[in-house]
């Protein structure tokens, strides 16, 4: 069966209503590559940001292992010297019910790479 898109009143028919789904990445490097760009972005403006605000700000697809993967990619943002810990916040994620996450914070060589 296929679902039929009513017309309005005036006979124009709507655009379909567009939800949001979460695409999924085939392989780690693939993913990192997509990333890593908004990340390296979001540093270089120095704010405090959580990994879900530049996810969904930017669409990212989530990585294969998502449990994993978030945490690996911060781990290298603060290898590289790009972020450092800034402190905690409620996650807006809605599926963790507002759980405490990890805050990072750009740094100034982040900014300086920038420019």
């Amino acid at each position: 069966m296929t679902a039929s898109v009513q017309p309005a009143l005036d006979g124009s028919v709507p655009e379909p209503r567009k939800t949001k789904t979460q695409r999924q990445a085939e392989d780690y490097d693939t993913w990192l590559a997509e990333v890593w760009p908004k990340f390296i972005a979001a540093a270089a403006t120095g704010r405090t940001f959580t990994c879900f605000e530049i996810a969904d700000a930017h669409q990212l697809s989530a990585p294969p292992n998502p449990q994993a993967h978030w945490g690996r990619l911060m781990t290298l943002l603060q290898d590289e010297g790009y972020v450092k810990k800034a402190g905690w916040a409620c996650s807006e994620r809605p599926t963790t019910h507002h759980s405490g996450v990890r805050t990072w914070r750009g740094t100034a060589a982040a900014r300086r790479a920038a420019a």
